[in-house]
């Protein structure tokens, strides 16, 4: 912005004898610049499109981080359902291996026995419904597996097994 200089002294100043003030005006004094001299303190052309443009650069700014952080969003998502695919994938795998395995006959024939439908030489059998648990110590148990440690030596096993338990 351009300020005029103020005028010189050699430049005619008005007569203070011929104009006099009006009512909301002030008697200027000899020493102080006219208000032509001041610069214009307001919004200017120029002012109004630097305004303009800086608010045109703070919403292209905000707009395109909105889209930014759209995208960002819109990437995880898709990595989620990427994910979510190949578990889905997986589980179908899981279920084709599983419906495999159940339409082999074998598989058949032993869902079959329990219900009692094995073949024509089976004997069919099961557990009654109020049997109780077998002892921890039956054959076939984790206790008596083979190789299992034991507390008991070699010899009371063939003790055992010549003459029976001991009470």
């Amino acid at each position: 912005m351009i300020r005029r200089p103020s005028p010189t002294p050699t430049e005619d100043a008005p007569d203070e004898t011929e104009s006099t003030p009006s009512q909301g005006e002030r008697a200027r004094t000899p020493g102080e610049p006219g208000l032509a001299t001041l610069p214009i303190v307001g919004l200017t052309r120029r002012r109004m499109a630097t305004l303009l443009g800086v608010a045109l650069a703070a919403w292209v700014i905000i707009l395109f981080a909105r889209q930014v952080t759209d995208a960002a969003a819109a990437t995880g998502r898709a990595e989620a359902m990427v994910e979510a695919n190949s578990a889905r994938r997986a589980e179908v795998d899981g279920l084709e291996h599983e419906l495999e395995v159940i339409q082999q006959p074998a598989f058949v024939n032993q869902q079959a026995r329990g219900y009692g439908l094995g073949g024509a030489h089976e004997i069919p059998f099961s557990l009654e419904a109020g049997a109780s648990p077998l002892p921890s110590d039956a054959p076939g148990s984790a206790a008596l597996r083979v190789g299992a440690p034991s507390s008991v030596s070699p010899l009371e096993r063939w003790l055992t097994l010549l003459f029976g338990p001991g009470h």
